[in-house]
């Protein structure tokens, strides 16, 4: 299965969606940008607005085409998924996923998305098998997991992707809209504020890419250590989560007994309002709405990284950076879970703005026993204090040292990631799609100051 895949992609790959909701909105989009080209195709007869709306609307299709095109790799870690993973270990993941309604008076619903990409790829240990009496030592074989780089690879995107071709298409349709829409405007302040306003999402979407292309270099770039074999230092380790001498976390949300979570390691909740109002204006009225944050919290325990060469103690709330990927599970509700907290949040929502609040939704994210985790981490030796504290006779290497991650490393971003190498950068794109997409729109914006 894994063997058969090409983990490098080369300059170009074709990678259509492989559920329906992205072919849906394939087809969506598809469909908004040939309607956008035929208004283009109008607008050359001579009626200049038609080409700003048609080249507008050919950008926007264009644009939800290219993001939903998966990565180079995605479709095919899905299939090796479906193939690889026990089919009744799937049919009960699939059991406990997917919509529950837990009051219809409250319309209370409790959510868990049916697919997860950070999940295992490949089989993993189940707890059965997971070593009790010494969590440092190898597991029976003392081979490293199946999903394990030193056994998979490193997969690298394809240098260019349908991702590429459609983002590229939209961006410059984008920039002949906007040209064409600043001929026809007559104030210079109007102009420049189009074109200010073009810039400044390109720089952000710029820098944002430019970050994600450094973390996904780093990724490809190092070497991942055995856990049996790893020394001082800035280290990227790949394993599983797995408890430490001090357990695990019982995660309860926004501090409601419904809402939990057991076995967790690492979490983030938000809790979030739906809210409305209407607003007058001289053409009549409107209705705004918006989800705001109300309340966040965060927090996490030590865990055991286990490469199934031995296992090594992660400090995980000291982490600079971490991505937990797609939340875990999300419980919505037309109400607060008390009536002190349903008033208060109507009071403060209303006072601030005249929102009225029309939902309420609570998510959480984080990692829990039995996840796959990848790290660029520090690895620093242990107090003798911490030794004692769990009885060890310090004769393994990695039971003496633990993973640290508050400091940076030369050239190395400490980052904490659920999910392993493979799954994290098989959904990536290349650096040349995060970074020629947006410097493309940028460079369009500098042309358009010719027209201004």
């Amino acid at each position: 299965m894994i063997e058969a895949l090409n983990l490098q992609s080369g300059s170009f790959k074709m990678v259509l969606p492989y559920r329906w909701h992205g072919w849906l909105a394939y087809v969506i989009f598809g469909i908004i940008a040939l309607f956008g080209i035929a208004v283009v195709m109008s607008g050359l007869s001579g009626i200049t607005e038609d080409l700003v709306s048609g080249f507008l609307i050919t950008g926007l299709g264009l644009l939800g085409l290219a993001v939903f095109t998966p990565g180079s790799h995605e479709k095919d870690l899905h299939d090796i998924r479906q193939q690889a993973i026990d089919p009744a270990e799937l049919e009960a993941k699939a059991q406990q996923s997917g919509l529950t309604i837990d009051s219809w008076f409250l319309r209370q619903t409790t959510y868990v998305p049916t697919n997860d990409p950070n999940d295992w790829i490949l089989p993993a240990p189940g707890p059965a098998s997971w070593n009790t009496d010494d969590r440092y030592a190898a597991d029976a074989d003392g081979q490293p997991i199946p999903e394990h780089p030193v056994r998979v690879g490193t997969p690298v995107p394809a240098s260019f992707s349908l991702y590429g071709i459609f983002g590229t298409s939209a961006v410059l349709c984008l920039i002949l809209g906007a040209g064409v829409g600043i001929s026809l405007v007559d104030k210079q302040d109007s102009k420049f504020m189009v074109i200010g306003f073009i810039s400044l999402v390109a720089i952000i979407w710029l820098i944002l890419g430019w970050l994600r292309a450094k973390m996904l270099n780093q990724m490809i770039d190092t070497p991942t250590s055995l856990v049996r074999s790893v020394a001082v230092g800035h280290h990227e380790l790949v394993g599983q989560v797995r408890p430490s001498h001090e357990g695990v976390l019982r995660v309860v949300v926004d501090g409601n007994e419904r809402m939990f979570m057991e076995n967790m390691v690492a979490y983030n909740w938000t809790y979030e309002q739906h809210q409305e109002r209407t607003v007058r204006t001289k053409e009549g009225s409107r209705t705004e709405r918006r989800w705001v944050t109300i309340r966040s919290d965060s927090g996490g325990c030590p865990f055991m990284l286990h490469d199934g060469t031995g296992g090594i103690r992660v400090n995980g709330h000291t982490f600079k950076r971490s991505d937990y990927g797609g939340f875990l599970k999300r419980w919505d509700g037309a109400f607060a879970e008390t009536l002190g907290k349903q008033f208060m949040s109507s009071l403060v929502a209303g006072v601030l703005g005249g929102w009225r609040v029309i939902d309420h939704r609570w998510t959480l994210y984080g990692i829990k026993l039995g996840n796959p985790v990848y790290l660029m981490g520090e690895v620093k030796p242990r107090s003798r204090a911490d030794i004692d504290a769990e009885n060890l006779d310090g004769t393994m290497q990695n039971s003496i040292i633990e993973v640290w991650g508050d400091s940076d490393g030369v050239g190395q971003k400490v980052t904490l990631n659920r999910g392993t190498e493979l799954s994290n950068i098989g959904r990536s794109r290349s650096t040349v799609e995060m970074i020629a997409l947006p410097m493309l729109l940028f460079l369009g914006a500098i042309c358009l100051l010719a027209l201004a």
